[in-house]
């Protein structure tokens, strides 16, 4: 007996969705692109054969067969406003305050969010049924682009579920992967077309066409993040509200987290900043909202933005150069790094060479090859890296890059983290490893020790005065006299600074000892935590996972290090050299809190201080050091070729101090 075709529809409508918000939503594909096409074949046969049974929500039905006349412009329900945004996390922090204030000191958890770099979008469900999608226009007025949404793949054309809102507006951003520009741009070269220049001009412009045919050739995709008007939302909080929509088959904008304190909220922001380039898709910022939606009705809205979100963006450059030869590098502990030698180019004010690669995973994804012409990008503060190759570009079938099975330094064979990306060197004696471990053992933000670079460090290793760090607390003035360049007057500063390195306290040691995971802000959250190290060492990985921000797989890596008989070696080292492994608070007690309160900002070439040294003096006497001059600066310690902020701070004026002056108060208060 034949199959009712009306149920063997719904039957394939519905294995159809589902396996779209697998792959496109949870990222957990679960059928073959085989199968996926025979599904998507039967259905077409079946509407074929009974147009009568064609609905508006079947999968069938993404693009239109006839492109619309004109876009129409419709007013949004709700105002689609701006948003605020800085590039100073001073400036996050007064916003803070002020919507403390605002709340009536009421603790506030915030969310963090990429900043998608694509075209705005306000997508209606109507009793789960899409109904229409708009630009945001100018803001009260939008684009009706309901035409070329239903292309979008991960857009279900019908929520997920049997009890959806009765109205549900959700706001989000059109964009375009990276790899999908380039896949785009290989079809405009053979079709003799000129290649489009980024992501964002290419989204903007397709989801404007009056053809959907052209549109959903793009593959253009969707991120939600937003509340417009909704009727029947049960969600009470922002991250309620994405684990709903995403209940629904709609994609939640990734990598989001909430945090009970901005503190912690800004630290993953550097986090995060660090893992742009695990990212197939460009963005423009972070945006820091406030959780809960009763604290959100309470702040309410200027004439131009909400109170209760703000952006952190950061400045973004792009250039275009070409991969002259790609090499390997063994860090502290034992990752090799693939770094891509480039063809000099200015970026941001300098002359970049190479860019990192990261990992091999990453090279892959990318297809990077030698001699490719590639998009190096520069964000905030991190090192370069490469967006994208642009294939439209390359000649030939170049090899591609045959990652090294051996350890360039010890020939050791290398391994993969299990479950991970990155591939190691497994032997903690690699004389690579050795040398990264000691040089970073002394740099400004672990025990700070002035004079050994890393051509000293090199000759260290290579005659094998040392092994590991805790050796530099043996070094003798024969050993040192006995290298290269190095006099009586040099081999005592560098023994005097090695001295005086030892009462840098927990935190110090703990980020020197270059635990895998572990960074200047967990060292110091251990090390307030447990305040020694024969207390962390006595704890187990359900007591260091409990503390805020750290979680098993950190406290995992902490226990195993101080129980491996290497850290364990290390740390006896430490101990017999005398190195205090002890917690010293930021304001020293006893000491008198000169700054007590004050915010102090230092500029300019400092000659008595590293930046370091300084920013510590400010905490220990009670300051707070910040990075801007505002009107809450109460002194700027001003050294030398001091620019705009001396400006500024006299515009406004702040105190200038110089270092002579800073250096008086703290004397003559003590």
């Amino acid at each position: 007996m034949p199959r009712d075709p009306t149920q063997r529809i719904d039957e394939l409508c519905e294995q159809i969705r589902y396996h779209d918000r697998k792959y496109y939503v949870d990222a957990d594909s679960q059928i073959s692109d085989r199968n996926y096409d025979r599904l998507i074949e039967e259905l077409r046969e079946l509407e074929a054969a009974h147009p009568e049974l064609v609905t508006a929500e079947s999968p069938t039905q993404r693009v239109g067969d006839l492109p619309v006349d004109h876009l129409v412009q419709v007013n949004h329900r709700a105002p689609m406003l701006s948003i605020d945004n800085s590039y100073s996390v001073d400036d996050l922090r007064k916003y803070e305050e002020r919507t403390r204030k605002l709340l009536d000191k009421e603790q506030i958890h915030w969310v963090v969010e990429l900043k998608i770099d694509g075209v705005a979008v306000s997508i209606l469900y109507e009793n789960g049924r899409l109904q229409q999608a708009l630009t945001r226009g100018n803001g009260v007025v939008g684009d009706d682009i309901t035409h070329n949404i239903r292309t979008v793949v991960d857009v279900p054309l019908r929520l997920a579920t049997a009890d959806p809102p009765s109205l549900l507006e959700v706001r989000g951003e059109v964009y375009m992967t990276n790899s999908e520009l380039v896949r785009l741009n290989e079809r405009r070269k053979n079709a003799e077309e000129e290649p489009y220049a980024n992501t964002r001009n290419v989204t903007a412009g397709s989801i404007r066409l009056l053809d959907p045919r052209i549109c959903a050739s793009r593959n253009l995709r969707v991120f939600c993040h937003g509340i417009g008007t909704a009727v029947g939302l049960r969600a009470t909080t922002h991250m309620d509200f994405l684990d709903e929509i995403a209940s629904y088959g709609l994609p939640a904008t990734p990598h989001v987290k909430s945090f009970s304190n901005l503190t912690t909220a800004l630290t993953y922001c550097d986090e995060l900043i660090e893992r742009l380039h695990e990212l197939d898709f460009e963005v423009d910022g972070l945006v820091l909202k406030v959780n809960r939606l009763d604290h959100r009705e309470q702040l309410g809205n200027t004439s131009k933005s909400p109170r209760w979100l703000m952006a952190y963006k950061f400045e973004k450059y792009e250039v275009t150069t070409k991969l002259n030869t790609i090499h390997v590098q063994v860090g502290k502990t034992g990752t090799i790094t693939p770094v891509a030698e480039l063809e000099p180019v200015q970026l941001a004010g300098t002359t970049v060479s190479r860019a990192s690669l990261h990992n091999a995973d990453e090279i892959q994804r990318k297809d990077v090859r030698v001699g490719d012409i590639v998009v190096v990008e520069k964000a905030g503060k991190i090192i370069p890296h490469i967006v994208r190759v642009e294939k439209h570009h390359r000649r030939g079938n170049p090899p591609s890059y045959n990652f090294p099975l051996r350890c360039p330094e010890c020939d050791t064979s290398l391994v993969k983290d299990e479950g991970g990306v990155y591939i190691r060197c497994s032997n903690r004696k690699c004389p690579a490893q050795v040398r990264e471990r000691i040089r970073y053992f002394a740099s400004r933000s672990a025990m700070d020790i002035e004079g050994l670079g890393d051509k000293l460090v090199y000759q260290l290793v290579e005659h094998q005065v040392i092994t590991d760090c805790a050796d530099l607390y043996r070094l003798s003035l024969n050993d040192l006299m006995s290298l290269d360049r190095m006099g009586k007057k040099s081999s005592q500063n560098l023994l005097d600074g090695i001295t005086a390195s030892k009462t840098c306290g927990l935190a110090r040691v703990l980020n020197a000892l270059s635990i895998r995971h572990v960074g200047i802000t967990v060292a110091r959250s251990l090390a307030e935590h447990f305040t020694t190290m024969d207390k962390l060492r006595e704890a187990d990985i359900e007591e260091i996972a409990a503390i805020d921000e750290i979680g098993p797989t950190i406290a995992d890596s902490v226990f195993q290090f101080l129980r491996d008989p290497p850290g364990e070696l290390t740390i006896a080292g430490l101990a017999a050299a005398g190195v205090v492994m002890e917690h010293q608070s930021t304001t020293v007690e006893g000491t008198p809190t000169v700054f007590g309160g004050k915010t102090i900002v230092v500029t300019g070439k400092l000659q008595r201080f590293t930046r370091d040294q300084i920013q510590d003096l400010i905490r220990q006497h009670g300051g707070k050091a910040a990075s801007s001059v505002s009107k809450q600066t109460d002194f700027l310690v001003a050294g030398k070729n001091a620019g705009s902020k001396l400006d500024k701070a006299r515009q406004l004026g702040v105190d200038v101090l110089s270092e002579e002056q800073f250096s008086e108060v703290i004397r003559r208060e003590s």
